[in-house]
């Protein structure tokens, strides 16, 4: 029987020995990889808060209270000098574990040599993650709509109004509406980046009518017998009138004029008071309306001129407010159909 050469029995055991050193060098890695399969590899971060190096337990910890808990914060949305507060944590689900597991996914992904050499260099193989944050859009929503009550508000435009025995400018304001859409979609991305204020988009509309557009607007105090004008929110002339008698007076209220004419004509209503006058009388000196007329959406209620100027600051009329010839011609130009006229005691 041969025997087997000494150089071949030496190469034998050579190759031995190094088999036997790369099995005990595989298995060693296989058992390192196996003792830091939970912990988190050099690089990973959530929220730029440092995990490589903790373990799974330990990453979760530390994101829920670094990540999680601030996210849930409340959050200030402003508009102009309000402020409303959003509670975060009733609306927002962080998913920690998620997070966590995306920080793990390149390690997790690796093959054994690749994750035992990055062990080895200590590479940054850790993933950067960004939060995950679920937000209850019903939820969120119903808080938007609750805070749009109090802040959507139609335009209004200015007016005049009777304060006592002198009218008064109501401002114009604008309206304001909240932009629903806009508004989830800032305050999402706020819950998302942990911003913890927003400011809420709002629409603004300008109104129809400003102070500016104020036409002009009559005012007859009854008992004073006055007539006054004014022109965008102010006074501008005062005249003298006669009113209604006590048995015929000058209704109260608030009026327009309905029709302007020039040298009336004067038609018999079929009052007693004027069952011994013509049915008509002509433009001239006799017309009992003067040389101007006001109609006002009132029956046979007229702002008019007299010819009986002395009657000017007493109650001698049927109803009517009587004016000096001069002084009705003068208001006659500087008013129109539509303008609002408002009668006190």
């Amino acid at each position: 029987m041969s025997r087997t050469s000494r150089p071949t029995r030496i190469l034998a055991s050579f190759l031995a020995l190094v088999l036997f050193a790369l099995a005990g060098g595989t298995a060693f890695a296989v058992a390192d990889d196996f003792a830091a399969r939970e912990i988190l590899p050099t690089g990973a971060s959530i929220e730029g808060q440092s995990l490589g190096g903790l373990t799974r337990a330990q990453a979760l910890e530390v994101v829920r209270e670094k990540v999680a808990k601030p996210l849930a914060e409340p959050l200030t949305v402003t508009h102009g000098d309000e402020s409303f507060t959003l509670d975060a944590a009733s609306m927002i689900t962080v998913d920690v574990e998620g997070m966590v597991a995306k920080a793990f996914e390149p390690k997790a992904s690796a093959s054994l040599t690749s994750r035992v050499s990055a062990r080895l260099l200590d590479q940054q193989t850790g993933a950067v993650v960004k939060p995950t944050v679920t937000v209850n859009q019903a939820v969120l929503d119903a808080w938007i709509a609750d805070v749009a009550s109090k802040i959507d508000t139609a335009p209004a435009d200015a007016a005049m109004a009777v304060e006592g025995k002198t009218l008064k400018t109501i401002a114009a304001r604008d309206g304001k509406k909240v932009d629903r859409t806009a508004a989830a979609s800032a305050i999402i991305a706020a819950l998302n980046s942990g911003e913890k204020q927003v400011a809420l988009p709002v629409a603004v509309s300008s109104p129809a009518v400003t102070e500016e557009d104020l036409g002009p607007t009559i005012l007859v105090v009854r008992s004073a017998r006055k007539l006054y004008l004014y022109d965008k929110g102010a006074l501008v002339k005062t005249y003298g009138v006669a009113v209604g008698t006590p048995g015929y007076p000058t209704p109260i209220g608030n009026f327009e004029i309905v029709l302007k004419r020039y040298r009336p004509t004067w038609s018999n209503p079929g009052s007693d008071w004027a069952k011994d006058m013509p049915a008509y009388i002509g433009p001239g000196p006799g017309n009992p309306l003067g040389t101007r007329a006001l109609n006002l959406n009132y029956p046979g209620i007229r702002i008019h001129g007299t010819s009986k100027d002395y009657s000017i600051g007493t109650a001698a009329s049927h109803g009517c407010m009587r004016m000096h010839m001069w002084d009705v011609e003068d208001l006659y130009d500087r008013v129109e159909v539509g303008t609002k006229v408002f009668i006190v005691r």
